[in-house]
């Protein structure tokens, strides 16, 4: 209680766009309920799908939908891999997929990031360790805010060339909120996928995700969700159809991504005044290196404010704090930067940084 929490990596709601209107259009030209035999991949999801992704530059050999990225990813890797085969994982990554990872019984294989995602000399190093998949974020990386440039996707498809057997799964949970241009690496092995969400940009109440990818692996994505979920509800299908065609929706998300990025810009050059260095490019989150996550912590709850944990994003790599943008306003960020850089240099606690 009284605690700022910044700590949850999740959007501000005051950003997400209003579903309302949508909902109502989508119940006023609802037809006939979906049937066991009919229900798939709305056509209409997958033409606009299609259309996005191509614009991107991602190839769209074939197309499913899943019940967001994390279902994706699973589903991709239950599909091609079997416990105890080595998965590589940026490192620091995406807490959630460490824990999926550890859940499926695979290994996990560090790959080092640094601002531009993962580093080619860790991916190759992950490879020459026996990977068998590797998973990557194509920008808004959790929890670093790293992006993947031209020259960073250039080498790391020379990498993966030398190894078309890998499974390349690439997330762009972002989309449209990033202010940065993908540089997929979608097509850089034989089987490969790539997982668009629109829970960070729409809501994450709404569970859907498009999932491109050449055609064998997405055929196993669909055929096994035939004997679990099924299909993801047409009527959440309908709705992102909705809110993908509304040009008040695109205006509230382009907002959306103009303030996450002025936050995150203003707070790491706010730390930077305060000797603090700090990374965050892209996403929702900044990433502060410390020396000790636990003291960083409790010193910053003691001064009312809540942030994540390195501890929970790392296999290898050197420790940090992750602080989330979303509920910061104009006026939060340079007290939020003082705070900060006072509690990792505490009288009594040592220099954390």
């Amino acid at each position: 209680t009284g605690v700022l929490d910044l700590a949850s990596g999740a959007p501000d709601p005051r950003l997400l766009p209003d579903h309302g209107a949508a909902l109502a259009r989508v119940a006023a030209a609802a037809g006939a309920p979906a049937g066991y035999r009919d229900a798939a991949m709305l056509p209409e999801l997958h033409a606009l799908a299609t259309g996005r992704l191509r614009r991107d530059g991602v190839p769209v050999d074939a197309l499913a939908v899943t019940s967001g990225a994390l279902d994706a990813i699973e589903r991709l890797l239950q599909a091609h891999l079997r416990p105890g085969d080595r998965v590589a994982v940026e490192d620091p990554g995406w807490a959630n997929l460490l824990d999926l990872v550890a859940a499926l019984g695979l290994e996990p294989v560090p790959v080092r990031v640094d601002e531009d995602g993962p580093t080619p000399d860790g991916l190759r190093t992950a490879l020459a360790r026996g990977a068998r998949a590797v998973v990557v974020t194509a920008r808004a990386h959790n929890p670093t805010g790293a992006a993947i440039g031209s020259r960073r996707s250039a080498a790391l498809r020379a990498e993966l060339a030398r190894r078309p057997d890998v499974l390349l799964i690439e997330d762009d949970h972002a989309a449209e909120l990033s202010p940065v241009p993908l540089h997929a690496l979608a097509g850089a092995t034989t089987s490969w996928a790539f997982v668009r969400s629109v829970s960070k940009p729409y809501g994450p109440d709404l569970r859907l995700a498009v999932v491109a990818g050449d055609e064998a692996t997405v055929a196993r994505v669909v055929g096994r969700m035939r004997l679990g979920s099924g299909w993801v509800s047409t009527l959440l299908q309908r709705l992102v159809v909705e809110l993908w065609t509304d040009p008040g929706t695109s205006a509230a998300v382009a907002r959306a991504r103009d303030t996450y990025a002025a936050r995150r810009s203003a707070l790491v050059a706010a730390l930077a005044r305060h000797g603090v260095p700090a990374s965050g490019r892209t996403g929702v989150n900044v990433w502060v290196p410390v020396r000790d996550e636990t003291r960083a912590v409790t010193a910053l709850r003691d001064r009312g404010v809540a942030v994540a944990p390195g501890a929970r994003f790392r296999l290898a790599s050197p420790p940090g704090v992750r602080i989330t943008v979303g509920p910061l306003g104009e006026d939060d960020v340079e007290p939020l930067a003082a705070l900060v850089a006072e509690a990792l240099t505490a009288p009594g606690r040592g220099t954390l940084t």
